[in-house]
């Protein structure tokens, strides 16, 4: 494994130079080749979530309690436990052993989960075996998506081009967006090609095994990158080490905690949670919403390297000062209107403002946390922040906004996450006006 100086590839130009045209194409290959992981782990996680529909009954019959209590907790644990523990558990490999090693382990597991899934027998075979075997691949999903997010954060804020560290580091959500919208297409062709009882009884595993195989180009091409933390970095007795972690970077850790919670929380409103609501709330029809939503996430997800490259302009603080503010302004009243929309064009038109308005936060949501930490404990900063905030607050959100329904009360649901964007707004005025790390490594 090739040790580079942080930020850059063997042959660095200095920090006055600007880089040549061999450095900036090292540079975009490493962006693309640790985004094209990341799009795959979304792509494989998000399938599950699409093709759930077509294979639950083969795992889960309703005629067994045990088997729909493991469903339940399968659902659960994946979103709510594993991801912390992924944080975690990539965090510290990254900061010991490499990021390089760490987004290749992740991106094994991700292919091994979905593989597994593809060729799983049923329920009708092997009995509560199937949904127990099923419910440890979702777990191991889970780990991985859960140590992605921090692991590739690091990776591209350390390796992209000083003064485009915003534009660059936005390409790990537009695959995690991108991630999501393949997931939905690859479903939609599948409904075309195959009728309802194709797609229960085989076609759900055509997904799977597309993630796998995927997963198999994203490790290629991520064993070609270059490591960016160094040897002493790596053997310093701090890395990775969650003591050293909340002994002396406790206030960066929950500044990052804080503003990730309303992050989460508004980006799971408007992406995974709005199709629900479209459709419960506003009486529109399941396949107006996905219509709508895919328009959303499409154009949401060509937003994010604008607004990573205003915050190249205006700076990271901005931005996020610039989320919290208008996101506490703009929630209620996008709820509102959405609640009683009939026009799919003005529903389109208000999500997109909303989404407009997360791209402040989503555009750089890794670099502004990964410029909170030094290299030792870097990826284990941003990956245990997010993975615990994203647990607890975006995971939550569908439960809490249907719970809040359910009982007469779901504006109440609104002012929750208005509240979170004031939190988020208060949190980010507490952020260096210059990369407090980053920025000295160059």
């Amino acid at each position: 494994m090739t040790d580079i100086a942080p930020t850059a590839t063997p042959s660095v130009a200095p920090p006055s130079a600007a880089p040549s045209p061999e450095e900036t194409r090292k540079r975009v290959f490493a962006i693309v080749a640790a985004s094209s992981g990341n799009l795959v782990e979304w792509f494989d996680f998000y399938v599950y979530a699409f093709c759930a529909i077509y294979f639950a009954p083969s795992f889960f019959p309703k005629s067994d309690p045990t088997a729909q209590l493991l469903n339940t907790a399968g659902v659960f644990a994946a979103g709510f436990l594993m991801r912390p523990i992924g944080g975690w558990l990539f965090g510290r490999i990254a900061d010991r052993n490499g990021r390089k090693n760490s987004m290749v382990i992740s991106v094994i597991m991700m292919c091994f989960g979905s593989l597994m899934i593809a060729c799983l027998p049923t329920y009708a075979t092997i009995g509560n075996l199937a949904p127990a075997l099923l419910l440890l691949a979702r777990l191991l999903q889970g780990l991985s998506v859960g140590g992605e997010y921090g692991t590739t954060a690091t990776y591209m804020s350390e390796v992209a081009l000083k003064g485009r560290r915003g534009f660059f580091s936005s390409f790990q959500y537009v695959t995690l967006i991108g991630g999501q919208l393949l997931a939905v297409l690859v479903v939609v062709v599948l409904q075309q090609l195959l009728d309802e009882a194709e797609l229960k009884a085989w076609g759900w595993r055509i997904p799977f095994v597309v993630g796998a195989i995927t997963a198999v180009v994203a490790l290629l091409l991520r064993r070609t990158l270059h490591e960016t933390s160094t040897a002493q970095t790596r053997n310093s007795k701090e890395a990775g080490s969650v003591a050293e972690l909340f002994r002396n970077h406790k206030a960066a850790f929950f500044t990052v905690l804080g503003y990730t919670a309303g992050g989460s929380l508004i980006f799971y409103t408007f992406t995974t949670y709005m199709q629900k609501y479209l459709v419960n709330s506003a009486g529109m029809s399941i396949k107006t919403a996905s219509y709508v939503m895919t328009g959303c996430l499409f154009l949401y997800m060509c937003m994010q390297p604008v607004f990573g490259a205003l915050s190249d302009r205006i700076g990271r603080r901005n931005n996020m000062l610039l989320f919290g503010a208008l996101g506490a302004l703009i929630t209620v009243p996008v709820l509102t209107a959405l609640q009683s929309v009939t026009s799919p064009e003005l529903a389109f038109v208000l999500i997109a403002i909303a989404l407009a308005v997360v791209s402040f936060y989503t555009s750089i949501s890794g670099i502004v946390k990964a410029e909170m930490f030094p290299p030792e404990v870097r990826a284990l900063g941003v990956g245990l922040a997010y993975a615990v905030a994203n647990a607890i607050f975006g995971g939550s959100a569908e439960y809490v906004a249907l719970g809040l329904k359910s009982v007469g009360h779901e504006s109440t649901f609104y002012w929750y996450v208005t509240a979170m964007m004031v939190l988020a707004f208060f949190v980010s005025l507490r952020l260096p006006r210059q990369a407090k790390y980053l920025h000295h490594e160059h």
